[in-house]
């Protein structure tokens, strides 16, 4: 039997944390929920490394689709933790959180049908032959080459790494000191992006150093909670506008709901702030180790 590559390795083990999530997820499962998105990312950072072309951009496409179907569930499942903690803190009126429940418990009644069936369009067993079959085909290439494959992804995954970390520091820039929920989102997608991008890297390359991932882990939570709180904020604002606020007692509690959430927003993007240079910092040094890379794998003049 052929030993299976280091590139068929990386898919294999992607496709599977993807696959094992994915059968808890259709069940409405919530951790599973999480994971299989988690899984996502992680397959779509990887699969670049092995697949180019037309037939990558497939790949990424049919991945795009598992995330995004499963991405409605998972806003509403955060939404419902969230009201959980407000709950036992005790800070704001009890109805207005039974109230709460009960529009998004049936929004996500309904939502989780929908993610079922948009899941069961996504051949993901296909998916995962089409994956494979492109790190196997890879490997080979970079064999007939005669260079090392394992060297190519590392010094790929590496320059890719540098990318994010180049889009994440101009997203950091573009919020400045502000507090402007959106551009604190994109904040948030481009350091995902780059957190990936550094745990493949990390991978490849047999690095122990686990100190950048840890912050990039933390401040994708922190900013991740302020924009889960924002969409918890629009929510109550909009129930308050809606018959479903059928009494200006339970509208005054949904007010202080909304007053709390924007209190807590603030105090997680002082946070933020205090931390925004140890995430420049990261970028300065994902950058520097790609042109370091980069020198180094060039041939002398």
């Amino acid at each position: 039997m052929d030993k299976t590559s280091p590139a068929e390795h990386l898919i294999r083990q992607r496709m599977t944390s993807l696959t094992r999530a994915l059968s808890g997820a259709r069940r409405g499962d919530v951790p599973s929920i999480h994971q299989a998105r988690v899984a996502t990312r992680r397959l779509g950072e990887a699969l670049p490394l092995v697949a180019s072309g037309e037939h990558g951009r497939m790949l990424g496409r049919t991945l795009r689709k598992v995330r995004r179907a499963l991405g409605p569930v998972r806003e509403l499942d955060v939404a419902l933790l969230n009201l959980e903690d407000l709950e036992a803190a005790g800070h704001v009126p009890r109805p207005a959180i039974i109230r709460l429940r009960q529009v998004i418990q049936q929004e996500r009644r309904l939502l989780h049908g929908v993610m079922r069936r948009q899941l069961d369009r996504v051949n993901v067993d296909k998916l995962r032959r089409r994956a494979i079959a492109m790190a196997r085909k890879q490997s080979a290439v970079a064999g007939e080459r005669g260079r090392s494959g394992a060297s190519q992804r590392l010094i790929d995954a590496t320059l890719r790494a540098a990318r994010r970390a180049s889009t994440m520091r101009a997203a950091i820039d573009g919020v400045a000191g502000i507090y402007l929920p959106d551009r604190l989102h994109a904040v948030r997608i481009a350091l995902k992006k780059v957190r990936y991008a550094k745990e493949l890297v990390r991978e490849l390359s047999g690095s122990r150093a686990v100190t950048a991932l840890r912050t990039l882990k933390q401040a994708q939570e922190l900013l991740g909670r302020m924009h889960d709180l924002e969409i918890l904020i629009a929510r109550t604002r909009a129930m308050q506008g809606s018959a479903g606020a059928a009494s200006l007692r339970l509208s005054a509690d949904l007010d202080i709901v909304v007053r709390w959430l924007e209190t807590e927003c603030r105090q997680l993007h002082g946070q933020y702030m205090a931390n925004r240079k140890a995430l420049v910092t990261i970028c300065d040094r994902i950058e520097a180790a790609a042109a370091r890379m980069v020198a180094t794998a060039s041939p002398a003049a």
